[in-house]
């Protein structure tokens, strides 16, 4: 394909008037434009990151169609709404359609009037004909893991994809998937014929997901008592077997909860009519094995529960990012039990792969187990090191006690390096130990520096303590090399630059009591409230789940804004020229109309409380969540009572030099009346209701 000369300009024009976003995310601009020059790309962004877009741009940039190869009907049809909801020309092939709509998108292709067709691998061949007749501008193949059997999810009829490349040798193929080991990676590449493609790998960091480990006994009583903490939000709960997800679906619509069950047995009409409720919000939870969530587009889903120890890694960290894909705060929570990983060791012994895939379930466990900062253990294992723990995992908020570990760690790691990185864990700690097995003996293993040097440890505890330095980034598992150890780079800091290492002690760390908690009553009035409201009633109008009008996220931007006019709507997050022709008049009546309510001639009693929480000493944030509001509702009634004349000290809850950033910012912004442009250059660090305070005290110090 002939190389296309396209502008930073028109790719961010493109990306406000379509998608609603003034800047792009990590690594889209770079993969878009490598695209756009007619080059192949092998995209690794997990759930939520944006990978759609990288695909989705290029493709109303270049002249011609793009190509999808998607796996799941759902997901074609829920990225196919979203991209007509802004305006943008797409449709799906697949053998459900009626045979009018299928000729009518073949009719529309054969036009050139697509912008997109999206199939799934088993239809391909249906299209052949019609392709070959077209100016195909990209090929994008989602979930490409499916294709490789080192993947969690190998889907056969992935592995037909390869002869895309030689039918069209000109045409770039952007492979894109969520969750690819190193060695998934390869595999992918090579399969697809794509061997010299520029690989992008994003963070995998994803530190709005708080992560949790928590002991499985007693799970149903324990997800009850963390629904009463979370009321009126979507989540799934995926369990092993099918009998879990009908029996635990009745357990809770018992206790008063709206959820269903979904597995690989039910019809296909079930399940898609349960899918379906889920999206439109009718059915928030959803108790299901891993055939559900590929196919979830879902953006406002709060949280995700593991009633069971998943097998691997890669397909944990796919399913929990399913949750909070719009950025916001959520949940997940892995029941973790030993009797789990016996049925799991089960299945595999049934399976082709033994060593490999229970490698990968030692992983997994190891992870369940582990004493240090959870998001460590899971970025590490992405191949990303993170430096420092993350704060947002229950190993972090309730840390174990620590020992200086640093020389028994440099031991280890000293004993990998003389093996010349070689040999996997077990032997390691054999040769460690002072094992005088055959293994040990045949190698000549006992006749290195290292041998023995930590033989006062029980095996089983050395084991322990291997895992936290796999887990903290200092060593690395080669899984498709039978499970060797290699050094990182941190692990040079410690042996030869003098880095510390902290081991968690292995004391066994006790259950948190289960508290039944009286179900809060949900918030009523609030704008975010309303306009989600709104959004509800728009989109059973409009025949579209309710994030396709807009996310949580774009509906929390506009609280926390409070857009006037149909400029300042613009400036929202996620809102384009289309959407805002669509909705601005409906959203900013709402605006309007929480705003500009009557005054009431004394503080109402909703303030009254926010005032007592002040008095007691608490900050925004937990009267926040104490009261079940956002920060910025909590401050509209700080103001709301200066306003009432009842004296608040706003000095509590911003620092002197945070004024003086925001007011120095103002000479620096070329809309300095605008809060998002204060928002862009903290880079979103300070939030909204923190520059409102700032700006309101700064006048008021003026008129003073």
């Amino acid at each position: 394909m002939k190389k296309n000369t396209v502008t930073e300009q028109l790719l961010f024009d493109l990306l406000k008037k379509n998608f609603g976003y003034d800047h792009f995310r990590n690594n889209q601009k770079d993969i878009i434009t490598t695209i756009c020059d007619g080059n192949d790309a092998l995209v690794i962004m997990p759930t939520g990151g944006g990978k759609s877009l990288c695909f989705q741009l290029p493709a109303i940039t270049l002249e011609g169609t793009t190509l999808v190869i998607s796996p799941l009907i759902a997901l074609m049809k829920d990225q196919v709404d979203a991209l007509r909801a802004n305006g943008i020309a797409a449709a799906y092939y697949n053998s459900t359609q009626p045979f009018e709509e299928t000729q009518q998108v073949l009719e529309n292709l054969n036009a050139g009037k697509l912008d997109l067709i999206y199939v799934a691998p088993e239809s391909l061949q249906l299209l052949d004909a019609h392709l070959t007749a077209i100016t195909i501008n990209l090929i994008a193949i989602d979930e490409a893991h499916c294709i490789s059997s080192w993947g969690h999810d190998f889907r056969p009829a992935y592995t037909q994809l390869g002869y895309l490349k030689k039918r069209f040798p000109e045409t770039p193929l952007i492979a894109l998937t969520a969750t690819a080991d190193r060695s998934t990676q390869d595999d992918i590449a090579e399969q697809l014929g794509i061997a010299h493609a520029q690989k992008f790998i994003s963070s995998f960091d994803r530190p709005n997901l708080y992560l949790d480990v928590r002991p499985g006994q007693k799970r149903n009583e324990q997800i009850l008592a963390f629904l009463d903490k979370h009321p009126f939000e979507s989540g799934i709960i995926y369990c092993l077997s099918r009998k879990s997800t009908e029996s635990l679906a009745e357990k809770l619509r018992s206790k008063g909860h709206t959820a269903q069950a979904y597995h690989a047995g039910m019809s296909p009409e079930q399940r898609s009519k349960v899918q379906e409720d889920f999206i439109n919000d009718t059915t928030p939870i959803i108790v299901a094995t891993i055939a559900f969530g590929m196919g979830i587009d879902k953006s406002n889903v709060r949280w995700v529960i593991h009633y069971n120890m998943p097998k691997n890694l890669e397909g944990y960290y796919q399913e929990i990012g399913r949750a909070g894909r719009d950025g916001l705060p959520a949940h997940t929570v892995l029941f973790y039990s030993y009797a789990d990983t016996i049925q799991l060791r089960k299945f595999i012994d049934q399976s082709s792969n033994v060593d490999y895939q229970t490698a990968k379930l030692d992983r997994m466990q190891q992870y369940a187990e582990a004493l240090s900062c959870r998001r460590k253990v899971l970025i590490n294992y992405f191949g990303e090191f993170l430096q420092e723990d993350c704060g947002n995992c229950d190993v972090c908020k309730n840390a174990p006690e620590y020992f200086d570990g640093t020389v028994l760690t440099q031991k280890v790691l000293s004993g990998v390096a003389r093996i010349k990185e070689q040999e996997a864990m077990g032997t390691v700690i054999d040769v460690l130990r002072g094992s005088q097995n055959a293994q040990v003996y045949d190698k000549g293993y006992q006749h290195i520096k290292t041998y023995g040097a930590i033989k006062d440890v029980s095996w089983r505890d050395l084991q322990q303590y291997v895992i936290q330095m796999i887990n903290q980034g200092l060593l690395e598992i080669r899984f498709r090399e039978s499970g060797r150890l290699l050094l990182t780079p941190l692990a040079n800091d410690v042996l030869f630059k003098g880095k510390k290492i902290q081991l968690a002690k292995l004391a066994q760390p006790k259950a948190e009591p289960i508290v039944k908690e009286r179900k809060p009553k949900k918030p009523k009035g609030t704008l975010f409230e309303k306009l989600r409201d709104l959004r509800a009633e728009l989109a059973r109008d409009a025949n579209v789940p309710a994030y396709i009008i807009f996310s949580d996220a774009s509906l929390k931007d506009m609280e926390d804004q409070e857009p006037q006019t149909v400029k300042e709507f613009l400036e929202i997050q996620g809102v384009g020229q289309v959407k805002s022709d669509k909705y601005a008049a409906d959203f900013l009546k709402i605006i309007k109309a929480h705003l500009h309510k009557p005054k009431p001639k004394k503080p109402s009693k909703t303030f009254e409380e926010t005032r007592s929480f002040i008095e007691q000493g608490l900050s925004l944030e937990e009267i926040a969540e104490a009261r079940q509001l956002t920060v910025s509702t909590i401050y509209n009634h700080l103001i709301r009572l200066h306003e009432e004349g009842i004296e608040i000290d706003f000095y509590q809850f911003i620092q002197p030099v945070e004024i003086d950033q925001i007011n120095a910012a103002t000479s620096k912004l070329e809309e300095p009346e605008k809060l998002k442009s204060y928002f862009d250059f903290f880079k979103e660090d300070i939030p909204y209701w923190k520059i409102k305070l700032a700006l309101f005290l700064s006048k008021k110090t003026e008129k003073n």
